[in-house]
């Protein structure tokens, strides 16, 4: 599957009207995120190629081709990572070699693998206080900050907000709601059927979605556990306590969050088919390192993992423990017990459910495998440096003034694992902030 400006699902979504499909035939490995051009694997059961192939003189921004039969269709995290390549457009630099540098110290030291805005959606309320909302039961407040309006959203989508807020008029607000608010509309509908069930009205979520809310307030714990860890102990290499990657155990490729690849989340999919994840077995096991294990030597930077928190998790044996639980307990929140008994709309599980889809994440030395750097010297705004035009990349002025340092477009290309945000990768490279904030001014 090619696309351009389009998620996964829409484009899924525009191939399955037109072959009469339901969503649920397609599987994919993983999301790919709108404002980009992408190609992936998808498996579609029992249709022919053929058909498929003559789809294409149909299809705007979106080809499909390299067709073969397999004998299973894919499931989300069945991948070994990803592959981008992207331009960075008027980078100001005193010359190229000092660009070199950052580049070459990122492919040498890697990077926090924080999760990037992704996880947390671009919107003015993050996902992560939905998340928290959530955890503590407060359904109704919970709908409130999906419905309520919003800053830096535009006037008519927060004049149909304020509409809802101040009458109450489910009808035109279900009529005024672009269906691209998923979230929005589904709670809608449920409180159309069942007035002030706010609980109900939550549940008519799709639930990669619903859960999405709670893996963001997870994601927010770990960010927080990764800065404590850099910041008390530094990353120079495994420390006491430590959680790591078992050495016995086979390859963390196959560890994957499914959801890593989601834009914000008014842009969530409505097909629950991509709910179908890895088997367990999978999973790699973890273990804290203890003082044996550094005499030895036996692991490195690139084997300690944080958890995502959860009531069955195992912490690290040191002081960032103790983070997960503080920060839950200012926002009110239980990670060894839950105060309602919902349970995709907890943080801990019993011995049948898995917390999440991916359990642990590598802490840092996530580093861009086969990396190489282009440098165009006083690029064009207009000139493409991708085959495909630079359409997906703001356009700014040019500087013009033989005064001011010229301007360097960067085209980067680099493999990442899974679980690994090349937002953060570009944030480490440029040593430049990806707040919600910053990236608007970026854009504006």
């Amino acid at each position: 599957l090619y696309k351009e400006n389009k998620d996964t699902q829409e484009a899924l979504r525009v191939i399955g009207k037109m072959l009469g499909l339901q969503p649920r035939s397609f599987r994919i490995a993983g999301t790919k995120d709108k404002r980009a051009i992408t190609t992936q694997q998808v498996t579609l059961f029992k249709v022919h190629a053929s058909r498929l192939a003559a789809l294409n003189n149909k299809l705007t921004g979106i080809k499909v081709g390299d067709f073969n039969y397999v004998k299973e269709g894919l499931v989300l995290g069945q991948l070994m990572g990803n592959r981008f390549t992207i331009t960075l457009r008027s980078v100001i630099a005193e010359s190229e070699d000092m660009i070199k540098v950052a580049v070459d110290g990122l492919i040498k030291n890697g990077f926090i693998n924080y999760y990037g805005l992704q996880r947390f959606g671009s919107a003015s309320v993050p996902t992560h206080l939905v998340g928290a909302t959530l955890l503590r039961g407060e359904w109704r407040s919970a709908v409130s900050l999906i419905l309520d309006p919003r800053e830096g959203e535009c006037d008519d989508m927060n004049g149909v907000r304020e509409h809802y807020k101040e009458h109450g008029d489910i009808d035109v607000a279900i009529r005024n709601f672009p269906r691209r608010l998923i979230a929005e509309r589904a709670i809608l509908q449920r409180l159309k059927k069942y007035p002030g069930n706010y609980l109900q009205a939550l549940m008519a979520i799709p639930r990669t979605l619903r859960l999405r809310y709670v893996h963001s307030y997870q994601s927010y714990l770990w960010n927080h556990a990764a800065s404590m860890r850099a910041g008390m102990y530094g990353l120079s290499g495994v420390i006491e306590g430590d959680l790591v990657y078992k050495k016995e155990c086979p390859g963390e490729g196959t560890v994957t969050d499914a959801s890593e690849n989601n834009d914000d989340h008014t842009n969530a999919s409505e097909m629950d088919i991509f709910a179908e994840t890895l088997p367990e077995e999978t999973i790699q096991s973890v273990k804290i390192a203890d003082s044996e294990d550094l005499l030895k030597a036996v692991y490195t930077l690139e084997d300690v993992v944080l958890p995502l928190p959860g009531s069955e998790t195992l912490f690290p044996g040191n002081e960032v423990a103790g983070i997960y639980h503080e920060i839950a307990n200012k926002d009110g929140i239980s990670l060894t017990e839950s105060i309602h008994g919902v349970k995709d709309l907890m943080t801990y599980t019993d011995d049948k459910i898995h917390l999440v889809e991916t359990d642990l994440d590598v802490l840092s030395k996530a580093k861009p495998s086969e990396v190489n750097e282009l440098l165009s010297t006083g690029a064009s705004h207009d000139d493409s440096l991708d085959t495909s035009g630079a359409t997906i990349l703001a356009e700014t002025e040019s500087i013009g003034s033989s005064d001011l340092l010229p301007e360097l477009a960067v085209k980067l290309s680099f493999t990442l694992p899974t679980s690994s945000y090349a937002t953060m990768a570009i944030r480490e490279l440029t040593k430049t902030s990806t707040s919600v904030d910053c990236q608007k001014a970026l854009n504006s």
